[in-house]
């Protein structure tokens, strides 16, 4: 069971939980990203059990008509024990994810990850064209399920600008972020200015060259800004992604405008994920401090 602190970042540990929060979040006109926790798997039964429990909740987000999608790491599916066992894996789940017209994000690890992410990402999207470039004609009441496949570039790695002209013609969704990975200054900007330019830079090409199925993975209220400012100016439809706990306020105004989607964690492995979330803002540690004293 998750202790008191934990609540406000991980939904808890059994997909009912998180399906439970994704209910709450419909009510309010955010749509749910449902993610398993778990990561780097260095042993061939744990990407084969969360694959399975992956299948399993696609079935369950289909049978709940909830607005839900899941998103998977490629080191939980395999890419760690090799890219033949993370292509095989991540067919099988986006597949079954199909079957159900359930959309599935394909998360960004380290760079190491980005060219088989990618490629897998490229042949799934061809393959289930016509489940998305969706985001595209959606409205904002319906922005977070119908089958497909989308992936996340991050903007302070240099490789990112051709990465983003490459998967302009590719019928998937993209979801744009700064970038969490502590990266070699040789392949990856270190300025957080530069990042911000980088990032604005970014979302200007997508948004200007992209049919739709655009995603702005961000808190920042000036990337927002800016991503509202190039939607208004080219019309190209897209989405506001945010992660539970992370300025829920914020997500509730902007979901009065705006298609908004929620990364809706749950799983027994959310103690490092919980740590990363507690120690990345110091409002954070503040909101620990005051759930521990008040207890």
């Amino acid at each position: 069971m998750l202790p008191p602190i934990a609540n406000r970042f991980v939904a808890g540990e059994s997909p009912a939980t998180a399906l439970e929060r994704v209910r709450r979040l419909n009510e309010r006109g955010i749509a749910g990203i449902v993610n398993l926790l778990g990561e780097h798997y260095d042993d061939r039964e744990s990407v084969r059990a969360d694959a399975a429990e992956y299948r399993a909740l696609v079935r369950d987000i289909a049978a709940s008509d909830l607005e839900a999608c899941i998103s998977v790491k490629p080191s939980q599916l395999g890419l760690d024990l090799g890219e033949v066992l993370f292509r095989e894996t991540v067919t099988n789940v986006v597949d079954a994810a199909a079957a159900e017209d359930v959309f599935v994000w394909i998360d960004m690890e380290d760079h190491t990850t980005t060219d088989a992410t990618l490629d897998a990402f490229e042949e799934l999207a061809r393959e289930h064209e016509g489940g998305e470039r969706s985001a595209g004609s959606r409205s904002s009441s319906d922005h977070g399920s119908d089958a497909g496949v989308g992936v996340c570039v991050q903007a302070n790695l240099k490789r990112t600008r051709e990465d983003v002209e490459r998967l302009a013609d590719v019928p998937g969704k993209v979801r744009f972020v700064k970038g969490a990975y502590d990266e070699p200054a040789d392949i990856a900007y270190r300025d957080g200015d530069r990042i911000d330019r980088e990032y604005e830079s970014l979302l200007e090409y997508a948004f200007e060259r992209y049919d739709g199925g655009v995603a702005v993975g961000s808190h920042d209220p000036a990337m927002i800004e800016h991503a509202i400012d190039c939607h208004e100016r080219y019309g190209t439809d897209f989405e506001i992604q945010m992660l539970m706990g992370v300025r829920e306020d914020a997500q509730d105004d902007l979901a009065a405008e705006y298609p908004v989607s929620q990364y809706v964690p749950y799983g027994n492995r959310w103690k490092s994920y919980f740590y990363r979330r507690l120690t990345e803002r110091t409002g954070n540690v503040r909101f620990a401090l005051r759930a521990v004293l008040d207890r």
